[in-house]
């Protein structure tokens, strides 16, 4: 599985990404994340506004943080 946030480096983008890396962690799971602040890769995914999450090229979540159980359900947990 791969996980891409998408941002482009403000508070919530980063926000986004810690939030991701503490659920991964904290549930012992093997996932690539990616962070992601191009902007042409951005709008190549149809985002014009951030943060996003993709997880295995599927848009999940765009323009909010999300919390720690909104991300585990996205991750299938």
């Amino acid at each position: 599985m791969e996980v891409k946030v998408l941002g482009t480096g403000c508070a919530k983008c980063k926000t986004t990404f810690k939030t991701i890396e503490k659920v991964i962690k904290d549930n012992g799971l093997d996932i690539q994340v990616v962070k992601v602040e191009d902007i042409s890769e951005i709008l190549s995914y149809n985002i014009l506004s951030t943060p996003a999450i993709i997880v295995n090229g599927e848009v999940k979540i765009k323009g909010r943080v999300p919390n720690e159980s909104e991300i585990k359900e996205i991750l299938g947990l």
